[in-house]
C-alpha cells in the first residue's frame, strides 16, 4: 500500500533477512553490509565450505549474482541520499499519482544525435544506457539492480516532469536476449510500478530468449512467463518503442499491442518478425538452398526478400502491430506526448481472490 525501503547499514542474518526481502527496495552499503541465511561458521561446520562474510552475502554477492540487493551505496551518507532520490519517484501510497516535477528540461526538445546511435552494420550492439540518457529529462535515469542480469535495464527517470519506469534490453551484454533472471528483474519491476502508479516505458531491440540447455533447465518457460504476466497485469499508462529488433515471444514480453500496450512506436530501424532473416530462410528454404547450384547466392536472394517483406517497420504498422513510426530524434516529445493522453487511464479487472503468477 505504501512504498517500503531497506537500508542495510550492518550484518542481517538469519530469519532476519526476510524482512527486507519484503519489501519494495534493499539498499546496501559497500564494505559494511552483509546478508545470509546461514553464516560462515555454521556453513563451515555443516558442509565443510569455508567462504568468508563478503563472498557469502556481500553488496557484491546480493547485486551481481543473487539479484537481492537493488542499489550499492559507497557509504551510509550515499545509501541516505539514494533513498531520497528514489522517494522522489514514487507516491505516498498506491491511492496517489508520483508526484510532477518541473525539471527545466523543454518537452519539446529533440536530440538529433538520435539518428547515429543505431550503426549501420545491424549486427552490432549500441549503447543502450545512452539512448535512454538521451531521452529522459536532463539525462538523469536512476537504475536499479545494475549489476544484475545485466542484459536487461530498469529504472526510473521523468519524462516531462513524469515520472516513469524504463525496461529495456541491453545489446552489450548477450546481445539483449533474455534469460531467467532477466526475466525474473523485468517482472518484478513491472509489478513494484504498477504498485505505485508509475508508467511504463519498454525499448525494445531483442533478439529472443536465451537459447541453450542451461536456460531450459534453469526453467526459462517459468521464469519467462513471470515477465507476461507482471506487464499484463500491470494497469499503468503502458508506451513500448522498438528500436530495432523484436523478434517472436520476446517481443511479446518487452510488451506489445496484444499484451496491453497504449501504444507502440517503432523506429524506422525496427524489424518486428518471427524471427531473424537467417533463421527463418533456413527454415523456410532450407531444402530449396541445399538443392541449388549456388547455395549461397540463394540464401543471400531469399534473405534480402525475407527482410524487405518483413524487416521494416512497416510490415508492422499495416498489421497495426505498431501505432505509428517516428523519428528517432522524436522519441522524447512523442513518449511526453502520450503520456499526457494516458495519465488519467483506468482500467480494472473482474473481482478476484489474487492472481496465480507463475513464480
Amino acid at each position: 500500500m505504501i512504498p517500503q525501503i531497506s537500508v542495510i547499514m550492518g550484518n542481517c542474518a538469519g530469519g532476519a533477512v526476510y524482512s527486507p526481502a519484503l519489501t519494495d527496495f534493499i539498499i546496501m552499503v559497500e564494505g559494511t553490509s552483509n546478508m545470509f541465511i546461514t553464516g560462515p561458521a555454521v556453513i563451515k561446520r555443516v558442509t565443510g565450505e569455508d567462504v568468508t562474510m563478503e563472498d557469502l552475502g556481500g553488496t557484491k554477492t546480493q547485486s551481481e549474482i543473487s539479484g537481492v540487493c537493488d542499489l550499492v551505496a559507497k557509504d551510509e551518507a550515499d545509501a541516505f541520499r539514494m533513498t531520497r532520490e528514489l522517494l522522489n519517484f514514487l507516491p505516498p501510497s498506491y491511492l496517489e499519482s508520483p508526484p510532477v516535477v518541473d525539471t527545466g528540461d523543454d518537452p519539446g526538445r529533440c536530440d538529433d544525435a538520435l539518428l547515429d546511435i543505431i550503426p549501420e552494420n545491424l549486427k552490432r550492439p549500441f549503447n543502450m544506457h545512452k539512448l535512454i540518457g538521451m531521452v529522459v529529462d536532463n539525462g538523469d535515469f536512476f537504475e536499479v539492480k545494475a549489476g544484475f542480469a545485466r542484459n536487461m535495464i530498469t529504472g526510473f527517470a521523468r519524462l516531462g516532469g513524469y515520472s516513469v519506469g524504463i525496461v529495456a534490453n541491453n545489446p552489450m551484454v548477450n546481445a539483449g536476449a533474455i534469460d531467467s533472471d532477466a526475466s525474473d528483474k523485468a517482472a518484478r519491476f513491472f509489478r513494484t510500478c504498477d504498485c505505485y502508479n508509475v508508467p511504463l516505458i519498454t525499448l525494445v531491440d531483442v533478439p529472443g530468449y536465451m537459447p541453450g540447455v542451461v536456460e531450459e533447465h534453469k526453467g526459462i518457460i517459468r521464469h519467462g512467463a513471470k515477465m507476461l504476466y507482471g506487464y499484463v497485469e500491470a494497469t499503468v499508462p503502458k508506451i513500448c518503442v522498438v528500436i530495432r529488433k523484436a523478434y517472436g515471444g520476446s517481443y511479446t514480453a518487452m510488451g506489445t499491442k496484444t499484451m496491453g500496450a497504449d501504444y507502440t512506436f517503432a523506429w524506422p530501424t525496427a524489424e518486428i518478425a518471427l524471427m531473424g532473416a537467417e533463421g527463418a530462410v533456413q527454415i523456410l528454404y532450407g531444402k530449396d538452398i541445399k538443392a541449388a547450384a549456388d547455395p549461397e547466392a540463394v540464401r543471400e536472394e531469399k534473405r534480402q526478400e525475407y527482410m524487405q517483406k518483413y524487416g521494416t517497420p512497416y510490415y508492422g504498422a499495416s498489421r497495426m502491430i505498431a501505432d505509428v513510426i517516428i523519428r528517432p530524434q522524436e522519441t522524447r516529445p512523442r513518449l511526453i506526448r502520450a503520456l499526457k493522453l494516458l495519465k488519467d487511464k483506468k482500467k480494472s479487472f473482474p473481482a478476484r481472490k489474487h492472481g496465480n503468477i507463475p513464480l
